[in-house]
């Protein structure tokens, strides 16, 4: 049996196989210690960002062990999506693979299971739930003992915690992989996990022995812009018009009748819309997705049920019309904007009643009271990097452990926010809450509280006679406005919380120490949006569009531009994204090089064998007549 050493000089060696199947020259951070480790026989923990290059530290490793007569490796994952993409990708790279979902016949699926059985698939992607069934572990076991079962890939491992965003039950029985097949190596591999998730990971999925590997989360291409909402449809209007018109991107919605009327309001208002949520009858969904996957320029509107997994490289944008539950969700949602590295915006518009919605769903939902604490320290850690007034990506990146500098590239690092003492204005707001619990040991909600601090005489002020409250008419010299953001910079600092149906107010054992003035309060100011990201703002983004043509000349671009036509009518005669034929990057690296012969061509990044041979000549001839 040939030599599993993984730094081999022969084809079976891992540059060699990154090269010749996959195109690139070299590989990326972590990316190589990973795959020598899984080659090798050991199992890995990976802990890398949306577009760092995951799907390699498997499909690298599950090559070479197949080219050394070691079999199939099953990648389990929970997302269909994800299983066509790869495994599109990996038959237009020359590498058999398949998947196993409810998408396929009976038939089909029978034929799937056949080569699988064979040992001749590569890679075999299906579903946690499929993986633990008896049949499948029957079949398992046989291509165990025929020594063809060359490697388990648990991707989106992060579903195993209860502790993570996104838990799903059937990932727990996952551990039965290790108990059964032993001496089968493991990589288990998710973009976003704290500390508590990456212990129950390891815990879980019996990954006590691996090795366990940590990127950078940080995603430089990415810029992070929060903002108060004022008119959300209308900021986000103007948002797509001014910043990425005609641009792929995502808007997340909570619920699904939002993300049907705001897909129906932008498509009125001129922008192509798609609503997905998985409420729409599932041949819709399908063919939404198809579209966004295929087409340039759509914008998909959609719940969280619509992303994972979703490969496309080009969307420049995903914005959030209601707050995330923790900053888990937020950053995996916005690492899909993005993955070939060229500038992207996450965008999102949030306001008091998001907060107090949040924080109900966790009050009202069944869990423990273990889980739910858990919960409510995430979404405050959320809610301190919306409020933040200082680098959004220093925060974001140590939430997950990982020091860093001011990035330069945030809302805040490019328009620095005012601030104001807020002291006086914060004991203000929490005396007016402790007046109310004095007075009539009774919460109330915000518009109550403001109504009293800004002594306007409404039915609900003389009912409960609170205008006769030492705190009636105290903040009259700020408005509604200004006063909701200092109420959200509050629970934002945890000096007050929100609570029940109503989201009453109570104050937290911190908010003595400001009553009594111990602590000062420094506080962002409420502005509109709109003035906050004023020209300068506008100025730096028309400077950073359509990255990959920034250095092109009038005929670099036209080659690019036909190598876009001639891609599109590859990608529609085999019916897969352009992107899987090859990456935009990909084409702005030959329309620089107009490379004029097959070996020009295969120095190309992105560029493998397969598809040198397969569209090598046609790409030298149409750049050779332009």
């Amino acid at each position: 049996m040939p030599s599993l050493d993984p730094r081999s000089d022969t084809v079976d060696a891992p540059e060699a196989i990154l090269h010749e199947v996959f195109g690139y020259p070299a590989f990326r951070g972590q990316q190589q210690a990973i795959v020598e480790q899984v080659i090798g026989g050991g199992d890995a923990l990976v802990l890398m960002p949306t577009g760092g290059g995951k799907s390699l530290c498997y499909q690298v490793p599950a090559i070479a062990r197949h080219r050394q007569g070691r079999g199939v490796t099953i990648v389990v994952s929970p997302l269909i999506a994800l299983m066509h993409d790869q495994v599109g990708a990996l038959e237009e790279a020359g590498v058999h693979a398949a998947f196993l979902n409810s998408s396929l016949s009976s038939d089909d699926a029978q034929r799937v299971e056949r080569e699988m059985m064979s040992g001749r698939l590569v890679l075999l992607y299906a579903a946690p739930e499929r993986v633990t069934t008896l049949r499948f572990q029957a079949q398992l076991a046989s291509l165990h003992e025929r020594g063809l079962l060359s490697l388990f890939a648990i991707d989106e491992a992060h579903c195993v915690s209860q502790w993570g965003h996104d838990f799903r039950e059937e990932y727990l029985q996952l551990s039965l992989l290790h108990e059964r097949f032993a001496d089968v190596p493991r990589i288990a591999l998710t973009a976003t996990a704290d500390d508590h998730t990456r212990a129950d990971m390891i815990e879980r999925l019996s990954l006590h022995d691996a090795r366990v590997f940590i990127s950078s989360f940080d995603r430089p291409n990415i810029r992070y812009t929060l903002v108060e909402k004022d008119n959300p449809r209308q900021q986000l209007l103007r948002f797509i018009r001014d910043e990425h018109p005609g641009e792929a991107g995502v808007v997340y919605c909570q619920s699904r009748r939002k993300v049907e009327e705001t897909a129906e309001w932008l498509v009125g208002q001129g922008v192509a819309a798609l609503p997905y949520h998985a409420g729409l009858e599932a041949g819709m969904r399908q063919r939404h997705q198809d579209r966004f996957l295929r087409e340039e320029g759509l914008v998909m509107v959609a719940t969280i049920a619509f992303g994972m997994g979703i490969d496309k490289p080009d969307v420049r944008f995903v914005a959030h019309l209601d707050l995330p539950k923790n900053i888990e969700g937020y950053y995996q949602e916005t690492g899909r904007a993005g993955r070939d590295g060229a500038p992207a915006d996450a965008w999102l518009t949030y306001g008091l009643a998001d907060v107090v919605n949040q924080r109900r769903m966790i009050d009202e939902s069944p869990a423990a009271d273990e889980f739910k604490r858990v919960q409510r320290g995430k979404l405050d850690a959320l809610l301190a990097l919306a409020e933040a007034h200082d680098c959004r990506r220093v925060r974001l990146l140590a939430y997950f452990g990982e020091a860093s500098g001011p990035c330069g590239n945030c809302d805040n690092c490019l328009t620095p926010p005012r601030t104001w003492d807020g002291t006086e204005a914060a004991r203000k707001l929490l005396s007016g809450i402790y007046r109310f619990w004095q007075h009539g040991q009774q919460r109330f909600g915000a518009g109550h509280l403001i109504d009293v601090l800004r002594g306007r005489q409404t039915d609900k002020v003389a009912q409960y006679g609170h205008h006769s409250l030492s705190t009636f008419g105290v903040g009259a010299d700020l408005s509604e406005t200004q006063w909701r953001a200092v109420l959200r910079q509050l629970i934002a600092l945890g000096h007050v919380v929100a609570e029940g149906e109503y989201g009453t107010l109570g104050l937290t054992e911190s908010a003595r120490a400001v009553l009594r003035g111990e602590v000062s309060i420094v506080l962002k100011e409420a502005i509109e949006p709109a003035a906050r990201r004023g020209a300068a703002g506008r100025t730096v983004r028309a400077a950073r569009a359509s990255a990959h043509e920034a250095d092109m000349d009038t005929a670099c671009l036209g080659r690019f531009q036909a190598l876009k036509r001639w891609r599109a009518d590859v990608a529609r005669e085999h019916n897969l994204p352009a992107y899987v034929v090859f990456h935009d990057a990909t084409l702005a690296d030959m329309a620089r090089a107009a490379p004029r012969s097959l070996d020009d061509l295969s120095g190309i990044s992105g560029v493998g064998a397969k598809k040198l041979d397969a569209y090598g000549q046609a790409i030298v001839d149409l750049l050779g007549a332009l």
